[in-house]
This record gives structure tokens, sequence and C-alpha cells, in this order.
């Protein structure tokens, strides 16, 4: 006996990225649900060999069914997920709306798989931010092993991050710079994104980080350790699929290199390729579709006493996102529901 799940905002880069893997991952589904907007209704999507309409969301009867995964907005989350939690039904949602309460479980399975048990208060589980999500499976294995005391990061998030609106202005305004008749102004970034890169995602806070920044303070504190001290820079880059991270770690204890990859080899949803050679390293295009965050360039920080660098790349639609969702999901049904 499977489940019964439903995929809210399935029209979406996310939520159709959900559909397909779950379908890839062949998860125990008895009943699928692809649920939209009103302006979306009888869109079709796909499910593995299978094609679905979207219901609407408004409207849905959440009763009955068993799990239910977002991929919404905070907007519509706040309406809808309480409404589906109260019916029993279990959200994990990809919005930043819940991550940060005290009693919501904030999951990554490579990471902190027993935290889903704590899904009782709401009925609800949160996913975290994509830049958090792929950060947090490399430092995990190599916290356990050395305690991190502090990180300082700097992300090249792609425009994807930022919806499909996004990636057709990069689309529209790298063309226009051939035909320069043809003038694409900014509107969903600040700054023109083609050519360019812009050191602000999400909104400004008072003492001069964005909210993006924040949100990976917070969550890594969350998920690993509250003790862990994190420096953000989140940067939005011209690609359109793939997350990349510079990372520096300071650890307590001393952690070799040798160490430190051989590590990273055997942790879970982690690919290390590390060659110390032209093109022995990951880059954004190269792990588009893929499950794994992908690590490279590990050295030594000779700056600082018990330092590290390593480069991380990832698919920011599926482990930043549908791929930790489904996780959680299976994660859910081993520990807690086990039903399929």
């Amino acid at each position: 006996m499977g489940y019964k799940v439903v995929v809210a905002g399935a029209t979406g880069n996310v939520g159709r990225e959900m559909l397909n893997i779950l379908a890839e991952r062949q998860f125990p589904v008895d009943e699928i649900a692809a649920l939209a907007s009103r302006r979306s209704l009888g869109t079709e999507v796909s499910f593995g060999d299978k094609t679905l309409k979207t219901q609407d969301l408004d409207t849905f009867d959440f009763s009955g069914w068993d799990i239910a995964l977002f991929a919404v907005g905070s907007g519509p989350t706040k309406e809808y997920a309480p409404k589906a939690a109260a019916a029993g039904c279990v959200v994990i949602d990809n919005s930043s709306l819940d991550r940060y309460d005290p009693d919501v479980p904030l999951v990554v399975p490579e990471c902190n798989p027993e935290a889903v048990e704590g899904y009782a208060k709401k009925n609800i589980i949160a996913n975290p931010n994509c830049s958090t999500a792929q950060m947090v499976v490399a430092l995990k294995p190599l916290h356990d092993r050395a305690k991190i005391k502090r990180v300082v990061v700097s992300t090249y998030q792609s425009v994807s991050g930022s919806g499909k609106e996004a990636i057709d202005e990069l689309w529209d305004q790298t063309k226009a710079i051939y035909n320069p008749t043809d003038d694409r102004e900014p509107k969903v970034y600040t700054k023109q994104i083609a050519f360019n890169v812009i050191p602000h995602i999400d909104v400004f806070m008072e003492d001069g980080s964005t909210k993006e920044e924040w949100k990976m303070v917070v969550e890594t504190k969350k998920i690993i350790d509250p003790a862990i001290k994190v420096s953000a820079t989140c940067v939005r880059v011209p690609v359109f699929v793939g997350h990349s991270e510079s990372i520096n770690i300071e650890f307590e204890d001393h952690l070799d290199e040798e160490e430190a990859r051989d590590i990273l080899r055997e942790a879970p949803g982690i690919m290390v390729i590390d060659k110390r050679e032209d093109g022995g390293y990951v880059t954004p295009i190269e792990c588009v579709g893929d499950y794994a965050t992908f690590i490279s360039r590990i050295r030594q920080d000779s700056t600082i006493d018990n330092g590290l660098n390593l480069w991380c790349v990832s698919d920011n639609l599926r482990k930043g996102a549908a791929l930790n969702a489904v996780q959680i999901a299976e994660t859910l049904g081993k520990r807690v529901l086990k039903k399929g």
C-alpha cells in the first residue's frame, strides 16, 4: 500500500521537478494530484509516463491524502498549508514561511533525518533554502569529524532560483546584446543579469546583509549546530540552472585535506571530483539533472589554524528544492508513516 500524494504548484519549475523526481525514484504512490492556481487550471503536467491535469488549489479537499509537497511561495502556503495540515495531510513546504518556526522541523535528510519525527506539532516539515541545502550536505560530515567553528561562503546562484520569469529575462537580455534595437530593461532583477553578476538576492536587512544571506546563517545553525558562525555573500550570476559556492571552513580540530576528501567521498549525497588539472572540477552546467552535490577544489587554508577551502555545486531545482522535498517524504515514510 502506497501514499496519496499532492503536489501544489505543479506547473512551476520546482513543482514539475517534484513530479519528475517522485516518478524517477519510484516513490510508492497510490494516487497523485497536481494542484495549481486558478489561472493554470487544467494545464497538463507529466508524472512518469502519465499526464495529469491540474486541479484548483483553492477548492481542493486534502482529507484522506497523506503527503502534500508545496511549491507555491510563502503567500499561498500561509493560506493553504494549515488547511492541508488540519486535514491530516503532512505538508512538506518549499517556501521560507515556516523554516524558522521552532515547532517546524527544517530537514536535509543527509544531515538531520531524525528531525522529521518532530513534524506532528504542526503537521508541517520545512525544506531549506536552495543555497543552504547543498552547503550543509558538504558541511555535516566534516563537522562530525572536526567540529566547525566558522564558515565564510560566497554563492554564485543561477537565475532559475528566481523562477521562470528570471530565466526568460536572462535569455531575452542575452539575445538583445547582439541586437541593439531589441533593448530589454531589467524587470525581475535590479540590474542587467546578462553578462553581469548582481550581489543582491532577496531584500536588504538593517545590518546590510540580504535576506538570502541571513537565511544561510540561521538555517545552517538550525540544521547542523547553533554554535556554527556563518558569514555569507550571495550573488546572482548569468547561469540558467545550478548554484555554486566557494566555502571557507574553520574547524576546532585539525583536518587534513586528504582526510576531508575521503570523508566527503563516503558521505551520502556527495560526489567528489577533485583533480588538480585542467577541467578536474565540476561547474554548474555539468550538475544539471543530477541528484548529487558535487565537491571540488578541496585544499588547506594556510592563513588560519585548521582551515579548509572547497567548491560546491548542485542543481538548485533538484537538491536545492524538489529532490530534497522528495527525500524528506521518503524519510518520513521510513521513519514515521511506514506505508509502501
